[in-house]
């Protein structure tokens, strides 16, 4: 079974074309795709993760 796709925060912010504090920001008020952090420290974010959150974008402008 292939394995989840998991995005870099930098790549995630680019798709989104959102600034890291405005990310940050939008995850304190619990608004931004949910993160997970790896051993190492780094965050990822799982590609199924940020479609939904997307899709919850769209339905909250229209």
């Amino acid at each position: 079974m292939a394995r989840a796709k998991k995005l870099k925060l930098r790549e995630v912010l680019e798709e989104i074309d959102m600034s890291r504090a405005a990310f940050y920001r939008m995850r304190a008020r619990g608004q931004a795709p949910r993160l997970h952090k790896l051993p190492n420290g780094e965050l990822r974010v799982s590609r199924a993760d940020l479609d939904a959150w997307w899709e919850r974008c769209e339905q909250d402008a229209a």
